[in-house]
């Protein structure tokens, strides 16, 4: 769904910036729901812990590595579950290590819109090793920059972060196509003048880009 639309030229976008999570790259949490149900936890209970605010800024503003932030989940876990402390270790592990994959649809649409001369940027709220797991996926050469919230110090929706991203990209805001998973980080671009699309399927990137014929 696109929040707001660019004024109409031959070309409305100079740039794309583009989410990583639940838009490129999608976690298989199988193993971990297994987990949970072992445990006698719902599904997602690990989650809604290891993302909390408190919880989760420190790895995606870079304070903490994956393994220290699994370690701190596991302390939470054991406390308020309460789980022993094996199980809890388990369950954060599982978590911080879920396999992942790049959804091929999404990579095909974003390789087409830069090679047919749009910036593209990966804006993403991420943790420190975001690097290493864009090449496990072959997407090293993806974009032409990566905006990670982890190096940056700064997350979104926070708008430092998406000038940091078009500056990067080299183009003025109200020319940026701005696509992410999360509707108050889209809200957050159009405040700024991009143009937002809500993600939740290829077909809402193919849609935007489909000027580029």
């Amino acid at each position: 769904m696109t929040l707001s639309t660019a004024p109409g030229t031959a070309r409305p976008f100079d740039a794309v910036l583009c989410d990583v999570d639940n838009v490129i790259r999608f976690y298989d949490s199988s193993r971990l729901a297994e987990l949970e149900r072992a445990a006698g936890l719902p599904e997602g209970a690990t989650a809604a812990v290891a993302f909390r605010p408190d919880q989760g800024d420190p790895l995606v503003l870079g304070q903490v590595t994956k393994e220290q932030w699994a370690e701190s989940v596991a302390d939470r876990l054991g406390a308020e579950a309460p789980l022993p402390g094996q199980r809890a270790r388990e369950l954060a592990d599982a978590l911080a290590l879920s396999p992942f994959e790049a959804d091929e649809a999404v990579v095909r649409a974003l390789r087409g819109a830069r090679e047919a001369g749009l910036s593209l940027v990966l804006v993403t709220n991420a943790a420190l090793d975001l690097d290493e797991d864009l090449a496990a996926m072959g997407l090293e050469d993806l974009a032409d920059h990566v905006v990670n919230s982890a190096l940056e110090g700064v997350a979104k929706p926070d708008p430092e972060i998406y000038a940091i991203a078009a500056g990067r990209a080299g183009a003025a805001p109200e020319r940026c196509l701005f696509v992410d998973d999360r509707r108050e980080n889209v809200e957050a671009a159009v405040a700024l003048g991009m143009t937002g699309v809500h993600f939740r399927g290829p077909e809402d990137l193919r849609g935007a880009l489909a000027f580029l014929g």
